[in-house]
């Protein structure tokens, strides 16, 4: 929690305040009972309307107070819970955007998803209700119990022995129930992660018949939610029955106490109905405060889940490099990079994702990247903009190695599409522009060179058209088209395209890589492909499989030196290498 509290510390004037305002009115509350007692026992008696009206209005002064006091404290609570954790959600977002690749990996999607959502959510509760309840709570318990002490110090020996054994069942529960909403907040990763993959693959689940099927997935996961969240809330509610038990066990003692002692002559019957009163409050206190142990066992779990966000170390750092001139613009040194590792008997343990790879690219050339699915194509752009950082080897860019860069600086570099891209809930514009500013005359401009400016033309609004989220109004063809846009519309110095062109049609591949080839000659092109013809012009070919290197060269150098690149080229050309 002492995260939380540090994103407290600007309102701490607003909290004193609001703790101020709290104070009075639950004192106005507590002077109620005391004000009737007086009046039953000491006015009253003396039949005076006038004195009774008089401590009448008195009441009501305390009461109208006490409600006042009370809803403009816990207005400026809920503002202090809102503006917290507005920046918590804020400074979460912006360190998710900063995790490197590995450590998305590690926290998972669903995971950051639900932190960012239901833990805040707790945090805002937990921080409004310690404000509300935190402070009236121990307030009421304490002075009441003071008052009761001045009204029937007797009665109150009776008060002040369940205490103790109060105090001991909040305790003991809440210390158990920490722990276990922490497994309930691992659940509802693992749910969101679910609902996350149907709702992406709805299409395919639908195309397959796999409805039943992905539904008893989601009863599975939502069952084990339910269970924890049943152990869970079985255990901090067994804190209710008791105290309640153990409340109105006394509350049963102190009537038949009180009833002998105003039979006897020992007490009144105004501090008996005061003292009731007080007993009253005193109990729906004692149950808040176990309504704030709830709560903030729940927000523990969910603080330490956002502090390991939060806390997470800066894993993709600037570092100090050694530039190297020379003319090559892009060059991969002995690359080897594994998203996990592979142990052997040994001990010893190696990458397993791409391994020892070579290649130098000067400025305005082109390089083509081919090969089965799952041999590193796209795992080479992401080293090369840095979302991992390399196991051994080196990576430069115009001389300097990636790590020497910022990763602004680098990115910035980069124009890109790449496998499942995201077209967003906005404006054809906006999705093609993407908050940089870009002029619309120069947005037309990489929608015409990405053949998408036809299509966006004849539909109506233009480019003032508004996708669906994840472009579901659009075609795949017409998407890709559109991310194409958006990759060219900066002119980037490298220009990458991630198997960009597979919902395109072979005359809209050939226009639109003739344009890249006319309008963006500066740039330095990589493309990753499935298809020959895509990139059998370019400069630099690389055939990858199983991460390693089978063939560097130009097309005819490889249909001469290459087996698995001509076997490739005949099954797709349908022709054979002379």
């Amino acid at each position: 929690m002492r995260m939380v509290f540090q994103y407290l510390r600007p309102y701490y004037g607003r909290m004193a305040l609001g703790l101020v305002i709290k104070i009075l009115g639950t004192l106005a509350d507590l002077g109620l009972p005391w004000v009737m007692a007086f009046i039953i026992d000491d006015i009253i008696p003396l039949g005076r309307v006038s004195l009774i009206l008089g401590w009448g209005a008195v009441m009501l002064l305390l009461a109208v107070g006490a409600r006042t006091g009370n809803i403009v404290a816990n207005r400026k609570a809920s503002r202090v819970a809102r503006d917290t954790v507005e920046r918590i959600r804020h400074d979460t977002f912006d360190k998710i955007g900063r995790l490197s690749g590995a450590q998305v990996d590690q926290f998972t999607v669903p995971s950051l998803i639900s932190r960012l959502t239901t833990d805040s959510y707790n945090i805002h509760q937990m921080i409004g209700m310690m404000q509300r309840l935190g402070v009236r709570g121990p307030i009421i318990l304490v002075g009441g119990t003071v008052l009761t002490a001045t009204l029937e110090p007797v009665l109150t020996l009776v008060l002040i022995g369940i205490m103790p054994i109060l105090a001991f069942v909040v305790f003991t529960i809440s210390r158990r129930g920490i722990p276990l909403y922490g497994k309930v907040q691992k659940s509802v990763d693992r749910m969101v992660q679910t609902v996350r993959e149907n709702i992406s693959g709805i299409r395919v689940i639908k195309a397959l018949s796999k409805t039943e099927y992905e539904k008893s997935r989601f009863e599975a996961v939502n069952q084990e939610l339910v269970s924890k969240e049943l152990k869970a809330g079985s255990v901090m509610a067994a804190s209710s029955p008791l105290m309640n038990l153990l409340l109105n066990l006394g509350l049963t003692g102190i009537v038949l106490a009180g009833a002998f002692r105003v039979n006897a002559g020992a007490s009144e019957p105004g501090k008996i109905v005061a003292f009731l009163s007080y007993f009253t409050m005193i109990l729906n206190a004692v149950m808040s405060i176990n309504r704030i142990f709830i709560i903030f066992s729940k927000s523990s779990a969910s603080a330490g889940r956002i502090r390991e966000i939060l806390e997470a170390p800066e894993d993709l750092v600037q570092e100090k490099t050694e530039e190297i001139p020379g003319d090559d613009y892009i060059v991969f040194d002995h690359v080897t990079f594994g998203y996990h590792t592979k142990t052997h008997k040994d001990g010893s343990a190696e990458a397993v994702c791409v391994e020892d790879i070579n290649f130098r690219l000067k400025k305005g050339e082109s390089l083509g990247i081919i090969g089965a699915t799952g041999c590193g194509k796209t795992t080479i752009i992401n080293l090369l903009m840095r979302f991992y950082d390399v196991d051994s080897g080196e990576i430069r860019v115009n001389g300097r190695n990636v790590k020497g860069y910022t990763l602004q600086e680098l990115r910035s570099m980069f124009g890109v599409v790449f496998q499942n891209d995201v077209i967003f809930a906005d404006t054809l514009y906006e999705n093609i522009s993407f908050g940089r500013d870009i002029p619309m005359e120069r947005v037309k401009e990489a929608a015409a060179d990405a053949r998408a400016a036809d299509f966006i033309e004849e539909i109506e609004g233009g480019y003032e058209y508004r996708a669906a989220i994840k472009g579901a109004n659009l075609s795949g063809g017409q998407k890709q088209r559109v991310l194409i846009a958006r990759a060219l519309a900066a002119h980037p110095d490298i220009l990458v395209l991630d198997d960009s062109s597979s919902a395109l049609d072979y005359k809209t591949d050939a226009g639109l890589r003739l344009a890249i080839g006319r309008n963006y000659s500066d740039a330095t092109l990589i493309t990753v492909a499935q298809w020959v013809s895509s990139i059998m012009q370019h400069d630099h070919i690389l055939v990858l499989e199983d991460g390693k290197t089978l063939g560097y060269g130009t097309h005819e150098e490889l249909l001469a030196s290459c087996p698995v690149y001509q076997e490739i080229y005949e099954s797709q050309m349908g022709s054979e290498v002379a």
